[in-house]
């Protein structure tokens, strides 16, 4: 859904809602981090890629700084812009992706975003999406950041891994 889902009744979730999906896919497409670099918490930044297994004992800490995130983020759009899909990129990571789910309390939210649905390929093949992520975000200064995440946890967490 291209369309931002809450209201501008609904401030909060309007903004994370569009610095997580709308700014982060145009950002990430472009390959370009400074469109999304202020979205950051640069201090105390932490996060954790699940790597898609459920046993939360294989996770690991793998962006124990900012910039260790920057660069793997750039690195992964470089990799996926070289992907010849069907649909516009944008087009199809809206697709794929739903964030409907944000808790807020106070100043500080948990946002759950879920990627579901295979990219389609040019060449007949898939790029396959079947994670959620779980971003930390915290208001500074009356804005929205991320603190950190959870991410590239399978969508489905009940299920034992093989």
């Amino acid at each position: 859904m291209k369309v931002n889902p809450f209201s501008p009744s609904d401030p909060d979730r309007r903004y994370l809602w569009e610095m997580l999906v709308t700014r982060d896919i145009k950002a990430f497409v472009l390959q370009d981090w400074n469109m999304v670099k202020d979205d950051f918490i640069s201090e105390g930044f932490m996060g954790i890629d699940a790597g898609k297994h459920t046993n939360v004992d294989t996770w690991e800490l793998k962006y124990p700084t900012l910039e260790a995130y920057k660069k793997e983020w750039l690195s992964q759009a470089k990799e996926f812009s070289k992907i010849e899909l069907i649909e516009n990129k944008e087009d199809a990571f809206f697709m794929v992706t739903d964030m409907k789910q944000i808790e807020i309390r106070e100043d500080v939210a948990l946002i759950h975003k879920k990627f579901n649905g295979p990219f389609k390929k040019k060449d007949g093949g898939e790029v396959p999406t079947d994670w959620r992520t779980l971003y930390r975000c915290r208001k500074v200064d009356g804005v929205w950041k991320i603190a950190g995440f959870t991410g590239y946890m399978p969508l489905d967490l009940v299920k034992a891994d093989p």
